[in-house]
Order: structure tokens, then sequence, then C-alpha cells
């Protein structure tokens, strides 16, 4: 037997309240339509075994994950019909994988419709290309016999710049509005987190939040009702005093201006905290004061300065500064970016 392994330098601070908050928040914003949730990417690298069950307390009953690979981190918390599997049946493996387990798989092509029917057909959710010419059978395709076979639960499209004011919301938006009239179906879904502040037009039946539930800020009027979900949290590994004209980390990218103390964190761009963060991060100790990053970020270290915190040691723990929008506009990085990159070693 192997022993019990110790506590990660790294972990993230969930709060739970918040992720069920925010998904109630856009249920209410989707007026008459229901909300799901997008859990793929391990719940957009919160942690799909935690967030799901949590969704599913506050009331969600339709969740979306990418590969069949993710399946198994959404089905044991929820009943496997609520779950739709984006990238479709790509192998007739696929198909009798989600005949086998329940879940839905959704068609994005001929070819995947037509795979589904040879393995027994059953219910799934279509996708219709309305202008993002990515996945999606073409809007010319639609009378084809082999998707008026389909028993469509969920037919679904996906806006190109929700987070805009553009008029190819409207185009998109005529569509799927013709795709509703031309097939055969029980509920209709097209907006995401920023298409539901586009308004009841965009709602249809189902809205599929994703980063907004978990903190993300999709478009500026919804920041009232949104909650930070997740901070990341790194231990400090090694504390020492550097004299002035003393260098930090790789290519000696900062030098000390004077006598500094400073700090060594368990954390770097193997764990998403990319070289983009070097001497621009922010992280906070339990009372809330700044330390910045020095130097360059490098695969497992960074290095803070810790002159406005003397009482922080070897063992203690900092927040870093992760409000999605403010994050976003530091880093450089979307703020999707910003959560699906965070690393495996951090504690969830």
């Amino acid at each position: 037997m192997h022993p019990e392994r110790p506590q990660a330098p790294l972990r993230l601070d969930f709060d739970d309240d918040a992720l069920i908050a925010n998904w109630k928040a856009l249920d209410r914003l989707s007026g008459a339509a229901r909300a799901g949730a997008a859990v793929k990417a391990n719940a957009y690298g919160t942690g799909a075994r935690h967030a799901v069950p949590l969704l599913l307390e506050a009331g969600c009953r339709d969740f979306f994950v990418a590969h069949w690979g993710e399946v198994a981190d959404a089905v044991p918390a929820v009943d496997p019909g609520m779950v739709s599997v984006l990238h479709g049946p790509l192998t007739q493996a696929d198909a009798a994988f989600a005949k086998a387990c329940g879940v839905k798989p959704v068609i994005n092509s001929l070819a995947q419709a037509r795979r589904w029917l040879a393995a027994g057909g059953g219910r799934c959710d279509l996708m219709v290309d309305t202008g993002m010419n990515r996945l999606g059978v073409a809007m010319d395709e639609l009378g084809d016999p082999a998707l008026a076979q389909l028993d469509v639960d969920v037919l679904l499209s996906h806006l190109v710049a929700s987070e805009e004011d553009t008029p190819l919301n409207e185009v998109q938006r005529s569509r799927w509005m013709e795709a509703r009239g031309a097939l055969t179906h029980r509920r209709a879904s097209l907006a995401n987190s920023a298409g539901i502040g586009l308004g009841e037009a965009y709602h249809g039946d189902l809205t599929r939040p994703g980063l907004g539930l978990y903190g993300g800020l999709p478009r500026a009027e919804m920041a009232p009702h949104l909650r930070q979900v997740v901070r990341p949290q790194v231990a400090v590994l090694q504390v020492r005093d550097l004299e002035a004209g003393q260098s930090v980390g790789y290519n000696a990218t900062f030098t000390a201006p004077r006598a500094m103390r400073v700090g060594a964190l368990a954390l770097g761009y193997a764990d998403g905290f990319l070289r983009c963060w070097s001497g621009k991060g922010m992280f906070r100790d339990g009372e809330g004061a700044a330390l910045p990053v020095l130097g360059r970020v490098s695969m497992d270290l960074t290095v803070v300065d810790l002159g406005a915190a003397p009482h922080v040691r070897e063992g203690d723990w900092l927040t870093l500064d992760y409000s999605l929008p403010e994050a976003s506009e530091v880093s450089g990085l979307t703020q999707y970016e910003l959560l699906t990159s965070l690393g495996r070693r951090f504690g969830r």
C-alpha cells in the first residue's frame, strides 16, 4: 500500500454558494427559458466532479460536455439522460457508448445522423450551423431525410459574437428560427452566457451558460448578477532575503533596487500561471496585503515580494488576484483561458 498522499501546495478555493447563485441568476435572466450548464473541459477548469452536483442542487437539469471521455465526470451525479455530448458520434463505437450509458449525442453532420440511426437511434440533440462554420448541419441540409428520422430533443445553434452588439447576432437568430420551423424537436437552444444578455428573442426553451457560471463576465451589464467562484491559492516554499543588486529568476529580468524579502511559491506555467504574468501578477496574504510577482514565472515556481507581509513564513498560503475580467485585462488572456488553463496539480 502507498502512504497517504501529502496535501498539494496548490489549491482552488471554491465558493459553492457563488456557483449556485450564478446558475440561479442566469436561469432568472433566461426568462421563460430554462438554464442548462456547460460543464465541458472539467467544468471550465474548476472541477466537474465538484461543480456538477452543486449545479444539480441549484436546479439545473441539462449538462453539456464536449468529449465522450468527459461523461464519467458528470454521470455519477446526474441522470445520464441529462448529459449531452457536443462533439457527437465520430465512430460507431461512440454511438454504441451513448446507447449503452444513456447520454445524448449532439448530431453535427449528416454522417453523424446516419451513424446514430444505424446504431438504433433514439433521443439526441441536433446542432445547426447558423454562421460559426465550425460544427453543425448546414442550413441547406435541413431537408435531408436522415434528419427527419432523428428523435431530436434539443435543436442547438451557437452564437459567433454574442458578447458584442453586432448584426451577426440577428442573422444567426433568424437562421435558427428558420431551422426551428424546418425540423421537429422538443426544445430549442441558441444562447450561451453572453447570449442570455441579448434578450428574450435569443432564449428559446433552453440556454447554455458556461463562462458566467464560473464567475466570468460575458457582458458588462451582467456584472451585478455574477460572483467570483474560484481563487487559486499557493503555499510559500521558501523565504529569502535579497541584497540590493541581486536578481530573481531566469534571465535576471528583475533586479532588487534595495534589500528585499521575497518568497518562492509552488506555482508556475505548468499549472496554467503562464509567463504573461511575469512582473504583472499579484498575490494577497490573509490580511489582503499586495504581494507582486517579481521576475519571470518559471515552470513550477514564482517569486513574490513579501515586503508588505513581514509575518508570512514558509508553508503559509497566498491567494492570487483572479477576478476574471480584471485578470484578463492584466494578463492578456481571455477569461476562458484563465479558467481552463488551471492545471491538474491544483487540489480541487
